[in-house]
């Protein structure tokens, strides 16, 4: 899902005062803080648990978790969260490390390999490529309906988010190298990182240690996927995505050409992003790169996604001149409500957090 803010903003705004009041600044770098800290904010925000890491330095400084991850049970730093649209920065990611290996290009035609057979008949199948894909821009919507998948604009266009756009270059993966999206992520990433709580899917003896979600105060199943997804459903802990997400950083198995690439913004939307807000926190661009939302504020960027679904809320982001980040889970649609707290507590990256706060309050 795109920027969170324009979506949760009044009960965000709502909230945000009386849990940032309890939240007192970290200061250390220590699991106990943090635990502290997110306990007197779960407290504050009725969010069922929050898992934190924190990155300072491109190295995890601190994890911390409070809260019950199911009914009477705490949450624990082994506990897995569904993270919803954070499924895809790990997607895209892998995408890119395969086109550096000279897989194929980020502007090679998908349908040399692959077509969906719902939009074989529209000639505007030929031109989606992994770009337009990464970038939300290949027309397709988010999800197909019944009727099946259909294009609602022209490819690399206006940008428009779709977890279909996502999966159709998972496809594309596999039709072209002979192996799923999630093998190539574990062959790419996972396996070199040592990620062993980061998974696709659950299955049998697998599905242990996952988040129940409490949704109108009533607890549910845990949800995940027996069948991998490239746009949603990722489970994994707040360490592991940290642990991605400095691989990311570091931009490690990507080339240099395509570093560039991610610096830059593909798919503009810093007019929908500054709307109402002040001209001061405006970015001087915004947008979809690949992967990820950018901001650029004079030159120091920020990278941004979110992930909301009914049983979760979770938010990453990273700032590469900084080589620091934040990455925060809950087991909650209403988990939202404490990531203003969480930002404020850990005190860093003020201007980006400015932003959030006033996209929250228009």
């Amino acid at each position: 899902m795109p920027l969170f803010f324009l979506r949760c903003a009044t009960v965000l705004a709502a909230v945000t005062s009386a849990a940032c009041a309890s939240a007192s600044p970290l200061t250390a770098s220590r699991d106990a803080d943090l635990d502290a800290t997110l306990s007197a904010i779960v407290r504050d925000t009725g969010v069922p648990s929050v898992s934190v890491a924190r990155i300072e330095d491109g190295r995890i400084v601190a994890v911390g978790v409070a809260g019950e991850g199911a009914a009477g049970q705490p949450a624990t730093r082994a506990t897995r969260y569904n993270v919803a649209s954070l499924t895809k920065p790990v997607a895209a990611e892998v995408v890119l490390r395969l086109a550096s290996e000279g897989r194929f290009s980020l502007d090679d035609r998908m349908a040399d390999a692959w077509v969906d057979p719902d939009i074989a008949g529209d000639p505007r199948h030929a031109r989606l490529t992994p770009r337009f894909a990464l970038a939300h821009q290949t027309g397709l919507p988010n999800w197909r309906g019944p009727s099946g998948l259909a294009f609602i604009a022209d490819p690399g266009g206006a940008p428009g988010y779709s977890g279909e756009g996502y999966e159709y270059v998972a496809h594309y993966v596999q039709a072209l190298t002979g192996a799923r999206l999630d093998q190539q992520a574990q062959r790419l990433a996972f396996g070199p990182l040592g990620l062993r709580a980061i998974a696709f899917t659950a299955t049998g003896t697998d599905a242990v240690d996952i988040a129940s979600s409490k949704r109108e105060g009533h607890w549910h199943a845990p949800v995940f996927r027996a069948r991998p997804s490239a746009a949603d459903d990722l489970l994994t802990t707040a360490e592991d995505y940290a642990r991605f997400v400095v691989s990311v950083m570091e931009g490690e198995g990507i080339s240099p050409s395509l570093l560039a690439e991610r610096q830059r913004v593909q798919a503009d939307r810093r007019g929908e992003i500054c709307a109402g807000i002040p001209a001061d926190l405006c970015p001087d661009r915004a947008g979809f790169t690949l992967g990820w939302e950018l901001f650029d504020f004079g030159g120091t960027l920020y990278y941004l996604h979110t992930g909301m679904d009914e049983d979760a809320f979770a938010l990453a982001y990273w700032v590469p001149s900084t080589r620091s980040g934040t990455v925060i889970l809950t087991n909650s649609r209403e988990g939202y409500r404490a990531v203003l707290p969480v930002l404020d507590a850990i005190g860093a990256d003020a201007t980006f957090v400015e932003m959030l706060r006033a996209q929250a309050s228009r």
